[in-house]
């Protein structure tokens, strides 16, 4: 297994395990971690071909390679917390390994097989959606992929590619062959991770967590997984987009605090 960075973040009695999503890096968590200061212990490892971590060496399969390092972080039961495809390693974590998993928040999670199930037509448009992203990659361009990819998932008030500083831009480049590399898992399900015997084992308390202005397909993924999930809710946050962790912090710690207050008080301090 390839060791990788893991930065911490905030204090705080309760124990949160933070999985960034791609392109992105464990920084990320900063804004949420402030909102939360007191309440919670950020722990947050960096993907591999992500932050300060080393590059995948290509070995074996991505999930698997992403799922250990942050495997290895979760030494006792406490919080999960995943945004985009770091929902999909925390999910995964909850379902292997339930003992270890206090309570499971996923923000965003996109988990296409679901809205492939439940929602095809907003799943269809999704891939419409997608086509430049999966021709760029097509064509070698890792550059117009990170671009296009980046774009995809923004909204209209995030900095557009040409604004972002230069080192950033480098690091989502960097970063974007993870797109690929998981497609397998997330459209087609490659993990099982919808088989019912092994999302029952998934039951301690969720909160799913999705901005109003995010694409249609994610609501769709949310709904499906508040079903198939035995104590789970959803809520959304007006305004926010799919970064909505890093552009609605403070919305989210409310969230969260509410949440934990509810499900899982263990030291969590009231507002």
């Amino acid at each position: 297994m390839q060791s990788v960075f893991v930065r911490h973040l905030g204090e705080g009695e309760r124990k949160l395990l933070a999985l960034h999503c791609t392109i992105a890096h464990s920084g990320a968590w900063s804004g949420l971690a402030s909102a939360l200061d007191g309440c919670a212990s950020f722990i947050a490892p960096d993907m591999m071909s992500h932050g300060r971590s080393p590059d995948w060496d290509g070995q074996g399969d991505f999930f698997d390679a992403v799922t250990k390092p942050a495997l290895a972080e979760l030494t006792e039961p406490m919080d999960v917390i995943g945004h985009s495809f770091g929902a999909m390693i925390a999910l995964r974590l909850a379902i292997e390994h339930p003992d270890r998993v206090r309570s499971l928040i996923l923000i965003e999670p996109v988990f296409f097989a679901v809205a492939k199930q439940d929602a095809p037509l907003l799943f269809e448009q999704h891939e419409r959606d997608s086509e430049p992203v999966n021709a760029a990659f097509g064509s070698g361009d890792k550059v117009l992929a990170a671009r296009l990819f980046n774009r995809a998932w923004s909204t209209k008030i995030s900095p557009k590619w040409p604004d972002l500083p230069e080192r950033t831009r480098a690091n989502m480049v960097r970063g974007v062959d993870a797109v690929p590399a998981v497609q397998p898992v997330l459209y087609d399900d490659q993990a099982g991770l919808l088989d019912p015997d092994r999302l029952r084992r998934a039951s301690m308390p969720t909160l799913l967590l999705s901005g109003s202005e995010t694409p249609p397909v994610i609501h769709a993924i949310c709904a499906g997984l508040q079903r198939r999930l035995s104590d789970a809710r959803h809520e959304r946050i007006n305004g926010a987009g799919h970064m909505l962790p890093i552009s609605h912090p403070d919305e989210t710690g409310a969230l969260l605090r509410a949440f934990w207050q509810a499900n899982a008080p263990i030291g969590v301090k009231a507002d």
